[in-house]
């Protein structure tokens, strides 16, 4: 694997684990107790989230490009 991708995929993934916090936590904090958490919405949402940041990082990295002019 070159450099070069071992550095998107890096970035890409903390930028995918990031996305799936908050959207966790913002669904998380629609409810107002933690028993009337629906649990299957909270996982379907981070996970679709964390789908689509990968996603949108194939368009590029603003964190790749920076290390690269360094």
């Amino acid at each position: 694997m070159k450099i070069k991708s071992k550095q998107w995929l890096k970035a890409a993934a903390i930028r995918a684990v990031r996305t799936i916090a908050q959207t966790a936590i913002a669904t998380i904090g629609t409810s107002a107790m933690i028993c009337t958490v629906n649990w299957k919405v909270v996982l379907s949402s981070a996970l679709m989230s964390g789908i689509l940041s990968i996603l949108t990082s194939v368009a590029g990295l603003p964190e790749i490009k920076a290390e690269q002019e360094n």
